[in-house]
């Protein structure tokens, strides 16, 4: 059997992980293929329904906090080193469910997973050659050129921390109006009305820091185009199954070849 494809979905805390991931895994399902749905956030308040391995089995943020008296920061740090110790354990679960696709919720505080040397190594045990993670934008953050700068220089940073392809998702794209979404859209096509919206305001500290960054990210090479998505509308997720793919198999699609009629 092929190695699965595993996805990292990753964002800042309120980007809408958990619910695209299970939106994701519900669509797959829907047109005939295995999803394995891994929660890697110790400190999760999600019930353990949709989650077919769960970290909370082995590490709990709560536990650690009572046993050694830390507060809910420390207790972070203290369980990402945990479950790099436990993420074998993980593994073998993994491999057991022989799915087409592996997809991982990581934690909320994205600063933890992004860059503590524990997640690196969780990353490199669990990935295979067919491996990528998803950077979700946060429309709350997006809709603002400083906020997308922000999120296009975190994504950046994820990708070359982790040395994995990325795919950048626009999530809970139903939040924004319609003129809002492809405003963002269109700054992430095309690099020109980016700059012309960051330069827009008077130059303050802020907009001079955007433009920075902005020509920082420009050199590193092609912004990449932003997927529109929404869990609730369960929009954009056959798209973002088609970018996946043209990772993992240079564009050929998984057995069985099915697809809904619409997105």
């Amino acid at each position: 059997m092929e190695e699965p494809g595993t996805i990292y979905f990753t964002g800042t805390a309120g980007a809408g992980k958990s619910t695209l991931v299970r939106a994701f895994a519900d669509w797959m399902k829907s047109v005939g293929y295995e999803a394995t749905v891994v929660n890697l956030d110790p400190g999760s308040e999600a019930g353990e329904d949709g989650f077919d391995i769960d970290i909370r089995e082995w590490v709990r943020l709560a536990d650690i906090q009572d046993e050694y008296g830390l507060g809910p920061n420390g207790a972070q740090v203290a369980a990402a080193d945990m479950i790099a110790l436990k993420i074998f354990d993980v593994k073998q679960a993994v491999q057991e469910l022989k799915s087409d696709y592996v997809l991982v919720d990581t934690p909320g505080q994205i600063e933890l997973f992004a860059f503590r040397e524990a997640s690196k190594a969780i990353v490199d045990a669990l990935s295979g050659d067919r491996s990528a993670l998803a950077f979700l934008f946060d429309p709350a953050l997006a809709r603002t050129p400083g906020g997308f700068v922000s999120l296009l220089m975190l994504s950046a940073t994820l990708e070359f921390r982790f040395r994995l392809p990325i795919v950048n998702v626009l999530a809970k794209a139903d939040v924004l109006t319609a003129e809002q979404a492809t405003e963002v859209l269109a700054w992430s096509e095309e690099p020109g009305q980016l700059y012309e919206a960051v330069t827009r305001d008077a130059p303050t500290p802020d907009v001079q820091l955007s433009t920075e960054l902005f020509r920082a990210i420009e050199i590193m090479g092609p912004l990449g185009a932003l997927l529109s998505t929404s869990a609730k509308e369960g929009t954009g997720l056959e798209a973002f199954y088609q970018s996946c793919q043209r990772i993992f198999g240079g564009g050929e699609d998984l057995e069985p070849s099915q697809a809904p009629a619409n997105d």
